[in-house]
This record gives structure tokens, sequence and C-alpha cells, in this order.
């Protein structure tokens, strides 16, 4: 079974997440936490990462990342098993510590507040894991980054950036009395949190407009075909809607034309001799799309083709 596929480009920015295998500890002391953030801002120092947000919980983590270069791929391969090495070593361990491969959800960085989504839903995990109690404060959770964005420039690490999410919380600078506007709005956010916000988070693929997914399909369907999955299911589906866009400007046809012509008028043949060529559609989606009628009647036309010597 092919692996989906990871999305790399220059400046994209990622809500990372991996668990325990088995849903097992990664982390089982302050110390393993201390190494962990410690791995992680090696690799920032290898492949100039910059992190908005982290939160360690004990079998999972969660990071929202943005890599200037398009490494997050190997990146993530190199943190991952240096963090793993390091655990095995210290607990006389041996074996896998990750379930599987992480997911990593592309997040519009475009200034239209999905940075913002992201890093809230990050920081915010602790309340919904029940780790704080009703009257603590968001700042009492010490392994997140939310508590150094509170912190001065020179008490957080190098590798965490917070002038893009102070931006979308509407706060103009890293001041003290800035960082202290961004507690106040979290401590709101967190009272208000229904999570139905947070769905896109949990169940897609990216985070982001519809425009920006669609460039992501492209991209995606541009990169590879050999991976499977939603999104180059997607990625294809674009590509196919593509095609029959172009082919009915050239007729000059309307959407509605497909409807007023005969299923198997020679012209929609026509595309769907192209889909097949093109695209990896199948016969049922042409024969919806095109108003063909049943998919077995699609198919006895392209045989037809066929027999008359049209690559189909």
């Amino acid at each position: 079974m092919p692996r989906k596929l990871r999305v790399q480009y220059p400046g994209a920015i990622y809500h990372v997440m991996n668990r325990g295998d088995r849903r097992d500890p990664i982390f089982t002391d302050d110390k393993d936490r201390s190494r962990f953030l410690d791995t992680l801002g090696e690799a920032c120092a290898k492949t100039g990462w910059l992190v908005h947000a982290y939160c360690l919980m004990q079998n999972h983590f969660h990071l929202v990342i943005e890599t200037p270069q398009p490494n997050l791929v190997a990146g993530m391969r190199w943190f991952l098993s240096t963090y793993t090495s390091r655990y095995n070593r210290r607990h006389k361990e041996f074996g896998h510590l990750f379930s599987g491969r992480y997911k990593a959800l592309i997040v519009d960085g475009s200034n239209t507040g999905y940075l913002k989504t992201a890093c809230d839903y990050v920081h915010l995990n602790p309340v919904r894991a029940k780790q704080l109690r009703n009257e603590a404060e968001l700042r009492d959770f010490r392994w997140s980054s939310y508590a150094g964005y509170l912190k001065g420039p020179k008490h957080r690490p190098k590798w965490l950036c917070v002038h893009r999410l102070l931006g979308e919380h509407g706060v103009p600078k890293d001041t003290p009395a800035g960082r202290e506007e961004f507690a106040r709005r979290m401590e709101l956010r967190r009272a208000a949190e229904d999570g139905l916000e947070f769905k896109a988070l949990l169940r897609g693929w990216c985070l982001g407009s519809e425009e920006f997914r669609k460039e992501l399909l492209a991209q995606m369907r541009e990169a590879s075909a050999s991976h499977t999955g939603i999104e180059v299911r997607q990625a294809d589906e674009l590509h196919a809607e593509q095609i029959v866009a172009a082919e009915l400007r050239r007729r000059r046809w309307k959407e509605d034309t497909l409807v007023q012509r005969r299923k198997g008028d020679p012209e929609k043949v026509k595309i769907a001799v192209r889909l097949r060529q093109e695209t990896t559609m199948t016969l049922q989606w042409i024969a919806r799309r095109l108003k063909m009628g049943a998919w077995t009647h699609v198919s006895n036309l392209l045989a037809a083709q066929r027999r008359k010597g049209a690559p189909v």
C-alpha cells in the first residue's frame, strides 16, 4: 500500500502530531520532555524550521512548524529517530517509540486566521485533556509553548517564533503589555471554547481557504502519481474538473448543455476519452459528470472507440 503523499514547499506550515506506539507514553518524566525539546531545537538548527507552537502530553505531542526549506520529511525523520534513540538509551528499551507515521496537516499561513486556529488548538490541548484545574491559568502548564509566549525573548528558545501568532491575535508588539494582552485573549478563548472551530484540524488534511486547498491539490498531482489516499483522489478530481471546464469552453457549451445533449453525443464521448486518457477517474464518475447515463453505457461507447482504433 503506497504511503500518503507529503506535500513539501518553501514556507509551508504544518500541524504535526504523533502518538506513542499502542498509545504508550513517550515521556516518563520531565527529563524526557526536556530532552525532546532539546532534540527539537537541534532539528530546527539543522533544518531552519520555525516553531509557532508545541504541546507535550504524556503519550503524544503537537507541533506547529514552518519550513523555510521544503524539508519536513528529512527533518522529521532525523528528529523522531534521534529522540527515540535517546529515549531507548536512557530507559534501556529498544524498538519503536511512536505509532506509525506522524500526521502532518498543512496550514494556510496567509494571515487569514488559520495559523491562529492551529496554534490555539495546540495551546488549549491541556484544557481539553483536563490537565489543568478550572482555577489554574493556562500559563501554569509547563510543557507548552504558551508559557514561552509570555516570557521575554531572552527567556524563550531561539527557534520559537511568536510574532506571527501575536499578530493574528491582534497584538502588535512582543512587549510585556503585548504579552499580557495575549494572555487575556487566550483566557477568553479558553472560556469560550466549544470545539467546533477545530473540527477541520481533527478530520481534514489541510486547514485553509478553498483556493489554498486547490493549489495544494494541483501541486500534489504534479508531485506524484504513485501515492493513494483522499488527498490524491481529490487532486485528480480537480484535474478532471479542469479538463471538463476546458472542453466546455472550447465547444462554447454551458454546464446545462451536458443535460440537453443526448447521453451518447459524440462530443461527450470525445471528452470522456480525454478523461480516461489523462485522469484516473472512474467510469461511474465520468458518466455522472457528463450526464451520459449508466457507466456501462459509457464503457460500451469507449469500447466502440477502441474498435475504431482510437486510444482510450
